[in-house]
């Protein structure tokens, strides 16, 4: 299987990007920044009702109520 910075085009100036299976909006592109290094590499993203699945890892969605 292919690397997905093999496939996509760099871009001069580019901090990092990032495939999503959703469109973002600005509150999610601003957590996606934050959480994505900046390498200069794409990152793939793909949400789920209850996670998110960056780069192959499962990053679980938890309210602080279901936290205590």
């Amino acid at each position: 299987m292919r690397d997905i910075n093999d496939i996509m085009p760099k871009i001069p100036g580019m901090i990092s990007g990032a495939v999503t299976n959703v469109k973002p909006t600005r509150a999610n592109i601003n957590q996606i920044f934050k959480v994505l290094p900046k390498d200069k590499r794409w990152h793939t993203l793909f949400e789920m009702p209850g996670s998110v699945t960056i780069d192959g890892k499962t990053v679980r969605r938890r309210t602080m109520e279901s936290m205590t």
